[in-house]
């Protein structure tokens, strides 16, 4: 049940490397900042909701909660029917928004209870076999959104409206026919959303509460969750990891277009992507913890992150470009090797410590917008220097930051 929990999500998140080309022409967008909105809009819900999230799963329950966040998810579906049949770019932003909002209630119930059902030292290998599926859906849903939505008669006139054939009220009348391609996808969607929040409701799935079940590792009363530096860093590093691969993601598809790829092709690279996020996961499934630690598979994939975002900027074009694509391997590992060292022996402080580290998934609205910005000021390629800081953070991270268990020395 979590493992199709966590199909969906990706399945849902994913697509947005695809949105943000697809509503640049239908929406008439003229920035890279205005497009990246769409990336924004979806992730900075992390940042808003997720404390809201925590609170209401603990009134609720995680199973209620689950069906919650899946009704919602279904609503904000819903809504880019209105928006379509409006073309309003500000519609689909509240629509994604809304099924951010719904990604933050399952994200904070579906991470803690993963690493809480067994031991904290193979943690790493269930959210790998928990990736795989959330980067299977991300494989399949670009594809998918692709030949549901982009008829060829669309690509044709995108062709047209990019080459400037179509103006005026006749490129109006075309991009109002072609955003309604969006309809039939997201009615089919919402409405299998809804009946999946019934179902997991009605599923044998128990209701745990992280707090109760963290108590026994308790290592000391603190008084605020801030009194935790190793968790505190463990969001920056989290925040820094889920920025750099959004982009490594979302962006690669207007990238390979910058490069001359057709639109069709172009929207394959997201799926290239996620399938080498796939096979890191299924390395990490086999490797840990038997022949690699969850600290040492960390460094090792921050390092290599590092590397290769270099080798994006030294590249020249189509290159550079195969870089990003296997700059998905070493991320595969990176938020499986994160997540158990920030939050291990919270005790009480579980589920806000939760709700933290997913708040620091806002890194992918945030680091998104940059790039667009970036992107605007000196080029798509030159943009990915991003890419360089955030990994050299979570190399610190891997080394030192996870160890630091006091803002101040230890006296003896």
């Amino acid at each position: 049940m979590l493992a199709l929990l966590f199909f969906i999500m990706g399945l849902v998140s994913w697509v947005n490397s695809v949105l943000v080309p697809y509503f640049r022409v239908a929406c008439d967008l003229h920035t890279q900042v205005q497009s990246y909105l769409v990336t924004f809009a979806f992730y900075i819900a992390y940042l808003v909701m997720t404390v809201p999230s925590g609170l209401f799963l603990g009134k609720v329950g995680l199973k209620k909660g689950g069906m919650a966040g899946l009704w919602l998810l279904g609503i904000g579906a819903l809504l880019f029917i209105p928006a379509a049949l409006t073309r309003s770019y500000a519609f689909f932003l509240v629509a994604l928004f809304t099924m951010g909002t719904a990604l933050a209630v399952l994200q904070t119930a579906a991470n803690p209870f993963v690493t809480i059902i067994g031991p904290l030292e193979s943690a790493a290998r269930r959210i790998s076999i928990m990736g795989i599926c959330n980067k299977l859906a991300g494989v399949l849903s670009p594809v998918i959104f692709a030949a549901a939505v982009i008829r060829p008669q669309d690509q044709e006139n995108m062709d047209l409206i990019k080459n400037g054939f179509l103006t005026g009220n006749a490129k109006e009348a075309v991009l109002d026919e072609m955003i309604k391609g969006v309809i039939t996808p997201y009615l089919i969607l919402g409405v299998a959303l809804i009946l999946f929040g019934i179902i997991f409701y009605k599923s044998s799935l128990p209701d745990i509460n992280p707090n109760n079940e963290n108590k026994a590792h308790e290592d000391g009363e603190r008084g605020s969750i801030l009194k935790y530096p190793y968790l505190v860093l463990g969001v920056l590093a989290l925040f820094a990891h889920v920025g750099s691969q959004q982009i490594s993601i979302s962006t690669i598809s207007s990238y390979a277009e910058s490069l001359g790829y057709g639109m069709e092709s172009a929207m394959l690279f997201p799926s290239y992507t996620l399938l080498c996020i796939m096979i890191g996961y299924l390395v990490g499934v086999i490797s840990i913890p038997a022949w690699l630690s969850q600290q040492r598979a960390l460094l090792l994939c921050t390092v290599t992150g590092f590397i290769l975002s270099a080798l994006v900027l030294l590249l020249p074009g189509k290159a550079s470009i195969w870089s990003l694509v296997l700059l998905g391997i070493p991320n595969s590992l990176i938020y499986a090797g994160i997540w158990p060292l920030a939050i291990r022996n919270l005790g009480k402080w579980t589920s806000l410590g939760s709700s933290l580290l997913v708040m620091a998934l806002c890194g992918n609205a945030v680091m998104s917008l940059m790039y667009g910005a970036e992107c605007d000021r000196i080029g798509p390629h030159n943009a990915y220097w991003l890419l360089l800081p955030c990994f050299a953070y979570m190399i610190f991270y891997a080394l030192y930051g996870y160890k630091i268990e006091s803002w101040k020395k230890q006296q003896s």
